[in-house]
């Protein structure tokens, strides 16, 4: 693993904060030259330390009310293929995540739905239909707060 500096923490948690921001204007920032920025922000990429800028959409501005996490836990283990219920599970445009986890369930998922009335009808033409699908524990998102993760500045 790649050591980090503080300079290349403090790049870290100006791109969580603003992915879009310019070289130039984070450099300047931080008192380094847009070059030099550029050349860290591109070593932190090669170190798979920054997996690509994401645009962050605002679900419920886009007609998009309710975010539900959904545990899933297979009913036929060994008779249905993970990738199957994963290719089918990914297919969903509703399911925004899908993480295999360890514990009471086999896996996360982060649905989105126009309200719980649209939330339902995915879930019971959908998401209970899908190859292996069994026990669902449904969790309605009330708020978030995102967090830049590990690195807090």
């Amino acid at each position: 693993m790649m050591p980090l500096d503080d300079t290349d923490r403090a790049i870290v948690l100006a791109l969580v904060r603003d992915a879009a921001q310019s070289t130039a204007a984070l450099g300047k920032r931080l008192g380094l030259s847009q070059p030099a920025t550029w050349r860290r922000i591109r070593r932190l990429e090669e170190a798979g330390m920054l997996k690509g800028r994401r645009l962050r959409l605002d679900a419920e501005k886009l007609g998009f009310g309710v975010t539900v996490f959904l545990g899933v836990k297979l009913a036929t283990k060994g008779r249905v293929s993970l990738e199957d219920f994963e290719r089918a599970v990914i297919a969903i445009p509703e399911v925004q995540t899908v993480e295999h986890v360890l514990g009471l369930y086999d896996y996360r998922l982060r649905v989105v739905a126009r309200d719980l009335a649209d939330f339902e009808r995915v879930l019971r033409r959908r998401i209970m239909t899908l190859p292996g699908a069994g026990q669902v524990e449904a969790n309605v998102l009330l708020s978030e707060e995102r967090l830049p993760g590990p690195l807090r500045g």
